[in-house]
């Protein structure tokens, strides 16, 4: 069971939390093709699109140069298909498929040899719930991705999206502080968090609303823009305050 109560945590202590939007999706490309909403394909849980994978594979690139995928300690990802490829993608070890040249090639691109952080999957920090939207069954999902951890999850099958109307702006910020608590109780101290554009989005506008009585406004405001598929913003926590490190606002 997830816990989420919140550790003892000194004045001296502070985690970087970095913030990850999946990437480019074919539900994503539907919407782009399909200004209609009748005439998309509807996915109940979709993959990357190709420009979903040449993004995994530039983001993983970038990371490997800035020295970055080496610091992170821990990867929390979004249960469902599209979080878990970009997680597995960005973070993973190097696997052996038809896109890999050798030792220390991810889809035909170098990466240096390193020991990748544990991925462990959270319900905290998936999607907004709506019908018609699911994850696959957890022993699907652990054929699929040996490489993340489960063990979180207690349901084998996905009950969350059978609510008949979509989950409220409201009730998906307020699951995104559950979920920041429950990462400031841990004692990782840089941890990246693969999620959906709503939560990652709505969680920011939560913490923005509660710490902008202790700091500039400026440092908050401009996070809560809609994320970019594949795209990284950073934050570093002290206490009770929360400060920008910085942001990547590349857009695809």
């Amino acid at each position: 069971m997830e816990t989420t109560a919140a550790a003892p945590y000194h004045s001296n202590q502070k985690l970087v939390i970095h913030l990850i939007r999946h990437a480019h999706g074919l539900h994503n490309l539907e919407s782009e093709r399909h200004r209609d909403p009748l005439k998309r394909i509807q996915y109940a849980d979709p993959e990357l699109s190709p420009l979903g994978w040449q993004q995994v594979r530039e983001q993983r690139k970038d990371l490997s140069a800035s020295g970055l995928l080496e610091r992170i300690e821990l990867v929390v990802t979004s249960p469902l298909t599209r979080t878990l490829q970009t997680s597995v993608g960005i973070f993973g070890s190097p696997l052996k498929d038809e896109n890999t040249v050798g030792n220390g090639y991810q889809n035909g691109i170098k990466t240096p040899i390193f020991n990748h952080p544990p991925i462990i999957a959270s319900e905290l920090c998936r999607e907004r719930l709506s019908k018609g939207r699911s994850r696959g069954s957890i022993s699907q999902c652990r054929s699929r991705f040996p490489q993340v951890d489960f063990s979180l999850i207690e349901r084998e099958d996905d009950i969350l999206w059978e609510a008949d109307e979509r989950e409220s702006d409201e009730s998906v910020a307020a699951k995104g502080i559950k979920f920041i608590k429950w990462l400031l109780a841990r004692k990782e101290k840089e941890i990246a968090v693969v999620s959906h554009g709503v939560f990652l989005q709505q969680t920011l506008i939560a913490l923005k609303n509660e710490f902008d009585s202790s700091i500039e406004e400026e440092f908050l405001t401009p996070l809560v823009y809609l994320f970019g598929n594949c795209e990284i913003r950073s934050l570093k926590f002290f206490r009770e305050s929360v400060v920008r490190l910085g942001q990547d606002y590349k857009k695809n």
